[in-house]
């Protein structure tokens, strides 16, 4: 078992991803988590550590929140934004059972609903919504520190199902650009997720 990031470990034999939780080793599916896959398809930047401030934008049941939550530890917090009243109570519970974590229910559209959520580290944004990219860059503008990072799980059907998918990506990365922001790395997440890109970039201005 290697550890490649911060908290985050590789068995080579296996080819299974792990997060520490406490004393145990907790098993990462990249079937069930957008981080996951980027990092099984050769993440080389994870802006997400120890002590990292994040604000993760769709949060759904919090599969991905429990191990960003391993990955901080408790110096670290990860608030995070959903819509859905139907998935937020298992979140709740996971919230529960994990201090670093704040469950907010709330419109990630509308960043005033929760202004009171501090400057972060890192945006982790994952909303099957055509509007996402302008939706990740508006919450950045509020709540990113300069030079801080914007990570974005991109689902191309949900944004234009006429154009093919890495249309949808480079008119994606063209967006954060024109907005301040410079692209690290585009990770194709087939085929854990078919149509997804997880793009990396960094506020510079």
């Amino acid at each position: 078992m290697g550890e490649i990031f911060e908290n985050v470990f590789l068995d080579e034999k296996s080819k299974k991803l792990y997060t520490k939780y406490e004393n145990s080793y907790r098993e990462w599916d990249p079937y069930r988590s957008k981080l996951a896959a980027a990092i099984i398809k050769g993440l080389k930047i994870m802006p997400i550590k120890q002590g990292s401030k994040i604000l993760y934008l769709g949060a759904s049941t919090g599969t991905t929140c429990s191990h960003i939550s391993d990955i901080i530890g408790k110096n670290g917090i990860v608030y995070g934004i959903e819509f859905s009243e139907r998935v937020i109570y298992q979140f709740l519970e996971l919230a529960e059972k994990r201090k670093n974590i704040v469950p907010i229910l709330a419109d990630a559209r509308k960043p005033e609903e929760y202004y009171w959520v501090e400057i972060v580290d890192v945006v982790y944004c994952d909303l099957a919504q055509p509007d996402e990219i302008e939706i990740a860059i508006r919450n950045s503008n509020i709540f990113l520190k300069k030079n801080g990072y914007l990570m974005i799980a991109i689902k191309a059907r949900s944004i234009d199902v006429t154009k093919e998918p890495k249309e949808i990506f480079e008119e994606s990365k063209e967006k954060l650009k024109n907005s301040g922001f410079e692209i690290k790395e585009v990770i194709i997440l087939e085929p854990y997720e078919e149509g997804h890109a997880m793009v990396i970039s960094q506020k510079i201005s």
